[in-house]
């Protein structure tokens, strides 16, 4: 029979699909809390999220697993790492949202498949056809103008693509699967994250139960806005081909794009009239190359 893995399913669209929109809608959210420090948000995120995620484990029956990376040093190693790469992509987005930067974020989105293509070149030795190297070569053109234009590095968009793609090539060594991996990271998380907030609220600078109702309840739904998408995806993932999900993906940062333009007013510019178009095409670029990869490996 064939696996899952291979075809496309209809409950795997509506995982995925359901995943892009709540990361797309995800900038409505967090710009709520733009008046709060960013690594309070993180924080929030990290200590609401671990009991959705171990409820999600108990109901799956997957304790086990959870137990023994937890026995394993060297899950535990790789744990370590691949959660302080998602905190650091947490607290670099979330900040982002709150200080007007969400097209930045929207650009680093877009480009992180092409970053993570060259993560398999240089890493995993992939060979690249000339198509790929000419979407990567215009990912890297697009960073150049909108640097040169605004005399700035745009630390956002790469702060958020490198740390989203070297976790996406470290979580694949991470021998746990996805939903135990990432209670693994929250609950390694959960202790600096208790920490960070004890001692902000000991400094009265914290916002939970400090000053308003409202704030309170919006960090307690961190947990929600955090690991329900992250879930949905990696049953999603399961159940999709790698194509399918490939082109989906587009669909979160476009929706970030919207939100930063259309709602929140930012400015596009004319450098990123000419850089968003040129990542747009290299995705196209992308996508094509991997169609052909997937129907080139049906063949053999």
């Amino acid at each position: 029979m064939k696996s899952l893995e291979n075809r496309d399913t209809p409950a795997g669209f509506v995982f995925a699909v359901s995943a892009y929109l709540m990361w797309g809608v995800l900038p409505l959210y967090m710009k709520l809390l733009d008046h709060v420090p960013a690594a309070e948000v993180v924080a929030h995120r990290v200590v609401w999220s671990v009991p959705i995620a171990m409820l999600v484990l108990v109901a799956l029956g997957r304790t086990s697993d959870l137990s023994a990376a937890l026995a394993s040093p060297r899950t535990l190693a790789m744990g370590v790492l691949t959660a302080a790469l998602i905190s650091l992509n947490w607290g670099i987005y979330v900040w982002s949202i709150g200080s007007g930067h969400a097209l930045d974020a929207a650009l680093g989105y877009y480009i992180n498949p092409l970053f993570s293509m060259a993560l398999g070149i240089f890493f995993l030795g992939e060979r690249p056809s000339r198509l790929q190297i000419v979407a990567i070569v215009l990912a890297i053109g697009a960073v150049v103008i909108i640097t040169l234009a605004a005399g700035t590095v745009p630390w956002v968009a790469i702060g958020l693509f490198v740390s989203w793609g070297f976790y996406a090539l470290c979580k694949k060594q991470l021998p746990v699967g996805p939903n135990q991996g990432f209670l693994l990271e929250v609950l390694i998380l959960l202790l600096p994250a208790l920490a960070y907030i004890a001692w902000i609220s000991v400094q009265q600078q914290g916002h939970f139960l400090m000053l308003s109702w409202y704030d309170s309840l919006l960090l307690l739904g961190c947990g929600a806005v955090t690991a329900i998408p992250l879930m949905l995806y990696a049953n999603g993932a399961k159940r999709l081909r790698l194509t399918t999900i490939a082109v989906l993906q587009y669909i979160a940062p476009t929706m970030i794009f919207l939100c930063a333009v259309l709602v929140f007013d930012e400015p596009v510019g004319q450098a990123r009239m000419i850089a968003f178009p040129m990542i747009w095409v290299a995705l196209v670029i992308y996508s094509i190359t991997l169609i052909h990869q997937m129907r080139a490996t049906k063949t053999k």
